[in-house]
């Protein structure tokens, strides 16, 4: 099982940028994720940003491995390659 932790890189009246570590037994990744306020609210389900953020990388990780997933992304992205993801989320 994978270790993901969430840091808070910067915040404001629109969103904030998040770094996403993502480590194993043999290795990590990192990840650098935007998310706006306004797609928090429409799916975090009472979750902290940072919940929200470590719950949408369970989803990835169920998906696929740590290499794989973007060291950029908007985290609305994740849609684009999983359409699931938006329904799923909020269930998780």
């Amino acid at each position: 099982m994978a270790e993901i932790i969430v840091e808070t890189l910067s915040s404001s009246s629109g969103g904030a940028i998040f770094q996403v570590t993502v480590r194993d037994e043999t290795s990590q990744s990192k990840h650098r994720v935007r998310m706006s306020h306004d797609y928090h609210q429409k799916l975090a389900n009472g979750k902290t940003p940072e919940e929200f953020i470590k719950t949408s990388f369970e989803f990835l990780l169920s998906k696929e491995p740590k290499e794989s997933i973007l060291s950029e992304f908007d985290l609305p992205k994740i849609s684009t390659f999983f359409p699931e993801f938006e329904e799923e989320i909020k269930k998780m």
